[in-house]
C-alpha cells in the first residue's frame, strides 16, 4: 500500500494535500507518513511471528525524535553508531535494554555513557576495541555485554559505497578469527559474550547474499555452542532494500523471513533485526520548487530549490529517485531534462537525463523514497539553512523539525577578539 497518492490530480500523504503543507511550511521540505512506517513495522513483526524477536530499529536511516517515538511505541529497540543516537533513543524513550551499540569507532566517552546506561549489547568490530572495552568496564566495575561483528566476505550485490560484508570493507571480524576471539573474550575478566551478529550491507534486493552469510552465520553459532559460549540472540543486522523506481522490485520479506527461519530458528536465540530504510524510506518524500526552466545547448534542466545538501544519495550514490508532478495533468507533454538544485556545484543534481511532465516556474515536485539517507545526511553547504521535517498522521500533520534560519546558523561562530 502506498501512503503518497493522487486525489483530485493532487498528490497527498495520506489524506493531507502536499500544496496544503507547501502552502503552510513553504519549500523545500521532507514530509514523513506516519501510517506508513505503522504498516511496515507490522508486516516485519508478522513476517517473524512466533519467534522471540527484537526489532531493532537502525537509527541512521532517519534519527528524527517524532520517528523515533512513533517506533518505540510500536515496542522497537534501536540500532545506534553513536553517542549521539543514544542520546536520541533514550530521549525518545527506547530502552536501554533494547538497544544495540553498533559501529567500528566507538570512543571511550560512548562506551562509558552506553555501560552507565546498561545497554543490550555492544557489537564489536575490532580486537582492540575488545580491550578498550574491557578495560573501561573494569574501571566502571561493569560486565560489558557484547557480540562480534563477523565479516562473511559475501557480497551483498549493492552499491560498493554501501557493501559492508567483504573482506575489502572496514567492518566486522573476519569469520575465521571468530573462534578465537570468542575464547579472548571469554577469558576478559569484564567481557561476557551474548550474541553474534552479522551485517553485509545495504540496499539489498537480491536475497541470496543472505542466504550464504546466514548459512555461515549457523555454522558459527553451532560451533561456539559446543565451545561452551553462550550465545542467547542472533543479530542479523539490516541492508532489506526499497523499490526507488524504474520498475524496480523490493524484496519479498516473507521469502526473506523464510531464509531467516530455514537458518536461525532452531538455534535457542533470540533473533535480534535492524531495519532501516526498509522502515522508513519509501515513507518519505523531498517535496521542492521549480525556480527556472534552462534550455542549455546540448539539455534541459530544471532548476530547483532543493539542492545536494537537502538529498546526497543521487550525487554520493547515483541512486534513483523517483520525481512525481505535485499536481497531475492528464495529457500532458514530456520533457527530458536534469532536475538540478541551487548548489554551486557540478554533482548538485536530483536526477539526470529524466523525462518527467513538463515543468514551469512554480511548480512542485516530489522527490520520492526520501525517508532514509535525506534529512539525515542533509548538511548546511553554501550556507543554506537545514530545511523543515513534517510528520503526517490520517488527515492532520505536524511540523516535526523546524525550519533553521539563516540567524542560527551565524550565531554558530564566533570571531576571535584580535580580528
Amino acid at each position: 500500500m502506498t501512503y503518497f497518492h493522487y486525489q483530485d490530480d493532487i498528490l497527498h500523504a495520506e489524506q493531507v494535500s502536499i500544496i496544503d503543507i507547501a502552502n503552510s511550511v513553504g519549500t523545500p521540505f521532507y514530509c514523513y507518513s506516519a501510517n506508513s512506517i505503522i504498516d511496515r513495522y507490522n508486516q516485519l513483526k508478522s513476517a517473524f511471528s512466533g519467534i522471540d524477536c527484537l526489532i531493532a530499529y537502525a537509527m541512521k536511516a532517519n534519527s528524527n525524535q517524532a520517528i523515533l517515538s512513533l517506533l518505540a511505541k510500536q515496542g522497537a529497540g534501536a540500532d545506534i553508531v553513536s553517542l549521539g543516537e543514544l542520546e536520541r533513543a533514550i530521549k525518545a524513550n527506547i530502552p536501554p535494554q533494547k538497544i544495540i551499540f553498533s559501529g567500528v569507532g566507538k570512543s571511550k566517552k560512548e562506551l562509558r555513557r552506553a555501560l552507565e546506561l546498561n545497554v543490550h549489547c555492544f557489537n564489536l568490530e575490532s580486537e582492540a576495541e575488545l580491550d578498550r572495552l574491557n578495560i573501561i568496564a573494569d574501571e566502571m566495575g561493569k560486565i560489558a555485554p557484547v557480540s562480534l561483528r563477523i565479516n562473511p566476505n559475501v557480497d551483498a550485490k549493492t552499491h560498493k559505497k554501501i557493501t559492508t560484508g567483504t573482506s575489502e570493507n572496514k567492518f566486522g571480524i573476519s569469520h575465521k578469527d571468530a573462534m578465537r576471539i570468542y575464547e579472548k573474550i571469554a577469558n576478559s575478566p569484564n567481557l561476557t559474550a551474548i550474541g553474534i551478529d552479522m551485517h553485509i550491507g545495504s540496499q539489498i534486493i537480491d536475497l541470496e547474499p543472505y542466504d550464504n552469510a546466514f548459512a555461515l552465520l549457523k555454522n558459527l553459532v553451532i560451533d561456539l555452542k559446543a565451545k561452551g559460549h553462550r550465545i542467547s540472540h542472533i543479530d542479523v543486522g539490516g541492508g532489506l532494500g526499497i523499490a526507488h523506481g524504474q520498475g524496480e522490485k523490493e524484496p519479498d520479506i516473507d521469502a526473506y523471513a523464510k531464509i531467516v527461519r530455514s537458518h536461525l530458528s532452531n538455534l535457542d536465540c533470540t533473533l535480534v533485526l535492524e531495519p532501516g530504510r526498509w522502515l522508513v524510506g519509501n515513507a518519505g518524500i523531498l517535496v521542492t520548487k521549480v525556480e527556472y526552466i534552462k534550455h542549455g545547448e546540448n539539455k534541459d534542466f530544471v532548476i530547483v530549490n532543493a539542492g545536494m545538501n537537502d538529498l546526497l544519495r543521487p550525487t554520493l550514490y547515483e541512486a534513483h529517485h523517483d520525481i512525481l508532478a505535485v499536481e497531475h495533468e492528464n495529457g500532458k507533454e514530456n520533457m527530458f531534462a536534469d532536475i538540478v538544485g541551487p548548489i554551486c556545484e557540478s554533482g548538485d543534481y536530483l536526477a539526470q537525463s529524466r523525462t518527467l511532465p513538463k515543468a514551469k516556474q512554480g511548480d512542485l515536485l516530489a522527490i520520492m523514497s526520501a525517508g532514509a539517507y535525506g534529512a539525515v545526511m542533509a548538511g548546511t553547504y553554501n550556507s543554506r539553512p537545514r530545511i523543515p521535517e513534517v510528520l503526517v498522521k490520517d488527515n492532520h500533520f505536524e511540523i516535526i523539525r523546524r525550519r533553521q534560519k539563516i540567524e542560527d546558523l551565524i550565531a554558530l561562530d564566533s570571531v576571535p577578539s584580535w580580528i
